[in-house]
């Protein structure tokens, strides 16, 4: 605050800090702390409510037959008395069912059942994998923009790199998807040259292996691993790779010595960002696999929300989800030996 005050002066200063204050409760804290909240109770309803109900308005209408025909004053106010109680009651386990007390704990993150762990564990493994390749492939990339071409080239790829991601992401996945659709570019490539027989429906099912999830989520992300990788070696002095090529490193020591090092920000960065937005992609699996090959954990979580109306699981579902990418970003920035600081920049 001292330094924003010697810079911009007092009020400006203020200002500044009241926006980023509003920034972080309006769109971390408060959801958050919501959703949190939202996952940690649940409302108890016995299953045989129902039945309860239905069985006493069936007394009542019995016994409302009962007293209609009967002709004795004293029975007549019996079967009154009967009828008022029987009535009482189900209108308290109507208002019970309506809405049922609250109970606090964590059985909404124990309630997982053995499918959805199993999709919530491969969920983060292919997530993983889609980091592991984007990396692998991303690599190249910055250090070919970043450091082994001149001023101009190194416009032209990062421009190149920019000028697919004005489509929207939507359009890019389903591009890939007509890439390798049953009847897609490729299967149909390879039946004009004579491979397969897309008449006889021989065509390659692409969109049935995870492989194909994988593709499009590494294009549709690239630039988020690209990036951080380009903006930290940039400001790796070339003079060093020279003096490391002078005294005899090979090409592969002068990376695993001099600029992997000096880039573990950007890979740390880049690593995090593709993990998040992999780990909790929606479109891309549900528009890839068309439901061939399996749910990723985000589509349980959709589902939870929006069709089984159980907000308290989605919640609990979602906050997993947080908690294993936040864990992950810890791992990320002890693998790499980053801090915040080193990430900011």
């Amino acid at each position: 605050m001292g330094s924003l005050s010697r810079a911009y002066g007092r009020p400006l200063a203020l200002l500044l800090a009241s926006i980023l204050v509003v920034w972080v409760l309006a769109l971390i804290v408060v959801p958050l702390g919501a959703m949190l909240q939202q996952s940690l109770w649940w409302q108890d309803s016995k299953g045989d409510v129902s039945l309860t109900i239905d069985r006493l308005y069936n007394d009542i209408s019995l016994l409302e037959l009962d007293r209609n025909a009967e002709t004795d004053a004293a029975k007549k106010a019996a079967l009154e008395a009967q009828i008022a109680a029987k009535q009482a009651e189900a209108t308290q386990l109507e208002a019970q069912e309506s809405n049922p007390p609250r109970s606090y704990g964590l059985a909404n993150f124990t309630r997982m059942s053995g499918l959805h762990l199993y999709i919530f564990v491969r969920t983060i493994i292919y997530a993983l994998m889609v980091t592991a390749l984007a990396l692998v492939v991303c690599y190249p990339v910055a250090y070919v923009v970043a450091l082994a071409s001149g001023p101009r080239k190194a416009v032209i790829l990062t421009v190149a790199l920019i000028v697919p991601y004005a489509i929207n992401e939507l359009l890019r996945v389903y591009a890939w998807l007509m890439i390798l659709d049953y009847r897609g570019v490729i299967n149909g490539m390879l039946a004009w040259m004579g491979f397969i027989d897309l008449d006889a429906r021989e065509w390659i099912p692409f969109l049935e292996n995870p492989s194909a999830v994988f593709l499009a989520m590494i294009y549709t992300y690239v630039l988020f691993m690209v990036f951080p990788m380009v903006n930290t070696l940039e400001t790796l002095d070339r003079n060093q790779i020279e003096a490391a090529r002078d005294l005899g490193a090979s090409t592969l020591r002068i990376h695993r010595r001099v600029i992997i090092p000096h880039a573990k920000p950007g890979i740390a960065v880049g690593c995090i960002m593709t993990f998040m937005l992999s780990a909790g992609s929606y479109s891309v699996p549900a528009i890839m696999t068309r439901g061939q090959g399996g749910d990723w954990f985000s589509q349980l979580v959709y589902r939870q929300f929006y069709e089984s109306n159980n907000w308290n699981m989605g919640s609990a579902y979602a906050v997993s989800l947080l908690v294993v990418c936040t864990a992950f970003i810890l791992l990320m920035m002890r693998l790499f030996g980053v801090g915040l600081r080193d990430i900011a920049k």
